[in-house]
């Protein structure tokens, strides 16, 4: 029987998606149609972006499973007329682009570049930095790209810590959990990395409070949610000095106002939800395997808990 798969995201997507789509899902064996437009009683599958027409589930009754393109599901795991399955985007050229992007910023902090790019001033600053080994950096969230991103930079020698909702083990880093764990991990942190999911439980998990737990002068980079950090007490924190600079991706609106105080503030690098992005053909090949399995019996990849919304 054919297998009827609705392509639910805005025009250019489709676009990017068409072909690597359907090469995928003919690599994968399944007899399928693929379209922008079914009526909703007969589709089987949605390949999803929470930005599409699509809201309301309840016309979709033969509807088995969501599949998302988004790594983040909060725009739409809280549907109350969502009633199957939903899987999040987990995607090893994605999680590529975030490690690359993230090396990039924590040597960039690291090494002191800023310092030799800004400074073309016939003043010779010989500031030696020390060894990755002697520089502590913490990633809080340790899924998948929490994980990928730890291990890279362990890599690369850095002394890591880690830290998640529940306990978790990654090779090389030291793992916390818990709110001691934060409160440890926080106090370490001379590089700290944010790649929490977007919940109720991580909204503005920097603010005045945690801010004050770092070590003067650290510096943070954000590619994970806007929310995670509360706006105006990281302004304040870099005005005092508490932090000595932060990059930021991601924002609670986005494109980021002009008129924002980021985009003027000397110690905050604004980047525009740049740090790493679904690619089409290797999101493709995700999305068909899991609809692979789900027709073959199999359990799908990358489900969604909806009571904690990751």
């Amino acid at each position: 029987m054919t297998i009827n798969i609705l392509f639910a995201a805005k025009a250019e997507r489709w676009t990017t998606y068409q072909a690597p789509l359907t090469e995928a899902l003919k690599a994968a064996g399944l007899e399928f149609d693929l379209r922008t437009d079914f009526p909703p009683a007969e589709v089987d599958y949605i390949v999803y972006a929470p930005n599409s027409d699509v809201q309301d589930f309840t016309p979709y009754t033969r509807l088995k499973a969501v599949l998302n393109l988004w790594a983040g599901v909060e725009d739409v795991v809280g549907n109350a007329t969502l009633t199957v399955p939903l899987t999040r985007m987990v995607d090893h050229g994605l999680t590529q682009g975030m490690v690359e992007w993230v090396t990039g910023h924590t040597l960039r902090y690291h090494l002191g570049i800023d310092a030799h790019i800004n400074g073309q001033d016939g003043v010779w600053r010989k500031d030696i930095p020390p060894l990755a080994q002697d520089r502590k950096v913490t990633v809080l969230g340790l899924g998948a790209l929490g994980a990928a991103v730890s291990q890279a930079l362990v890599g690369l020698g850095f002394d890591v810590t880690g830290w998640s909702r529940s306990a978790k083990t990654v090779e090389g880093v030291n793992c916390l959990h818990g709110p001691a764990g934060l409160t440890a991990a926080l106090e370490t942190a001379e590089i700290l990395i944010l790649l929490l999911p977007n919940t109720q439980a991580t909204e503005n998990t920097l603010r005045a409070e945690t801010l004050e737990i770092m070590p003067k002068g650290a510096c943070i980079i954000n590619p994970g949610r806007g929310p995670l950090i509360n706006d105006h007490d990281l302004l304040q924190a870099l005005n005092s000095g508490q932090i000595a600079h932060a990059t930021l991706d991601v924002f609670r609106v986005e494109p980021l106002p002009t008129e924002d105080p980021y985009w003027a503030h000397p110690n905050v690098t604004v980047t525009p939800h740049i740090a790493s992005e679904t690619r089409p053909t290797t999101a493709s090949q995700i999305v068909a395997d899991n609809i692979q399995r789900s027709e073959t019996g199999q359990p799908l990849l990358h489900v969604v808990d909806r009571a904690l919304g990751y």
